[in-house]
């Protein structure tokens, strides 16, 4: 049976109050934890390994104002064959600059969403941006192959209208995103993972 949204429903604020406000979520398949590091130029030593309950609270409570980083802190877990990197109030996931490369010699596929519910999913296959929208405009698609896939959208869940879809389209892009990779997100492995934590440069 394909993922749905419904699948999803989980992740909301009551849940994951700190986490589903802005988030993203990024899986590069065949890829550890320290490599991604690597690939990333990211520092490891600077915060290294937390639960998710401890990666959300250093997102916020950084050494600059307001709790700021001096670059985008990010977690790292293994799941499978696949490396998950969670960012709570990051972008770095969904920053063409950082991703494409991040995907060379294999699948990326990345989808993220602010406090002001701007959101993105990127599908990535070696370099190339096989297809990129945001979650609310599914109708909107770009890549090299933005229409391969809108009949798995629409039975995940996305509203392929050219209306503003204000339904489930956060967790219609969770359900598409274990379509492309076979991983399903759930709240225990979320919360029993254990993440490698590291901070990459802001230049990117």
């Amino acid at each position: 049976m394909a993922p749905n949204a419904v699948d999803y429903s989980w992740f909301n604020d009551d849940r994951f109050p700190d986490l589903a406000d802005s988030y993203c979520f990024t899986l590069v398949r065949d890829l550890t934890p320290e490599a991604l590091m690597t690939r990333l130029g990211a520092n490891v030593e600077a915060v290294s390994r937390k639960t998710l309950d401890q990666l959300i609270d250093a997102s916020y409570s950084g050494p600059g104002p307001l709790g700021t980083w001096d670059g985008h802190l990010f977690g790292a877990a293994s799941i499978g064959g696949w490396v998950l990197m969670v960012e709570v109030n990051g972008h770095l996931g969904v920053n063409r600059k950082a991703i494409v490369p991040l995907s060379a010699g294999t699948r990326l596929v990345s989808h993220s969403r602010n406090v002001n519910a701007v959101g993105h999913f990127h599908w990535v296959e070696d370099g190339e941006i096989r297809l990129s929208f945001d979650p609310l405009f599914p109708s909107f698609r770009h890549g090299s192959a933005p229409d391969e896939l809108v009949e798995m959208m629409r039975r995940v869940g996305f509203d392929l209208g050219h209306g503003l879809d204000r339904g489930t389209h956060d967790q219609a892009a969770f359900a598409l995103a274990e379509h492309l990779t076979g991983v399903e997100l759930t709240p225990q492995l979320l919360e029993e993972s254990t993440y490698l934590c590291g901070l990459a440069p802001r230049s990117r």
